[in-house]
């Protein structure tokens, strides 16, 4: 569909990757800070989804630009990695369960582990779904008034305000690499 209007960026948009009517992402025009970020947060992460989706293991897995050990699969257990680390460890202070996709012996585990296993990628959008899970009932109680408050981490603090844009670029520029590898994998361009 070329020439669609995205109400939000008040123009047209061509080679959108869903009609609008059919996109799961929302473009309203939330009110106040907490609902800002959650709405830019949430549909990043259906993006994500959306790159991912009707793609078998093999496609998941593959990696599109060698020697990067980056693959769509990769990125959806890496994203499922940086949501435990900031909702769960760093805001809440909850280290004491092992990181998912984390090994000592291979900080890129994450990406190097993503191999093309129905089962391998059964479990990565299980662990993503149920880490983004926790971090939206920790953020559903968050008053808007705490976005400021610090958290300890690495000798320092940070605010769930900082952490939240923070996992947004992170989100942000993953859906970029995302683009890319769908692309690499079948042609498929689009928002």
């Amino acid at each position: 569909m070329t020439g669609a209007v995205c109400p939000r960026l008040g123009g047209a948009v061509s080679n959108m990757w869903t009609a609008p009517e059919d996109d799961p992402r929302t473009y309203g025009h939330p009110v106040g800070e907490k609902a800002t970020y959650r709405e830019y947060l949430d549909n990043y992460r259906l993006t994500i989804e959306m790159k991912c989706e009707g793609l078998d293991a093999d496609q998941l897995a593959r990696r599109s630009v060698p020697p990067s050990s980056l693959s769509l699969l990769g990125l959806v257990r890496h994203l499922a990695q940086m949501e435990n680390h900031w909702f769960q460890r760093v805001l809440q202070g909850r280290t004491d369960a092992p990181r998912p996709y984390n090994r000592e012996d291979d900080p890129d585990w994450d990406f190097r582990g993503a191999d093309p296993d129905p089962a391998v990628v059964k479990d990565a959008f299980a662990t993503w779904k149920t880490e983004t899970a926790k971090a939206d009932e920790w953020l559903d109680a968050l008053a808007e008034a705490d976005l400021g408050r610090e958290a300890p981490v690495d000798g320092g603090s940070v605010a769930p305000r900082d952490v939240l844009v923070h996992v947004i670029e992170e989100y942000a520029r993953h859906a970029g690499h995302a683009d890319l590898l769908r692309e690499c994998i079948d042609g498929r361009t689009g928002q």
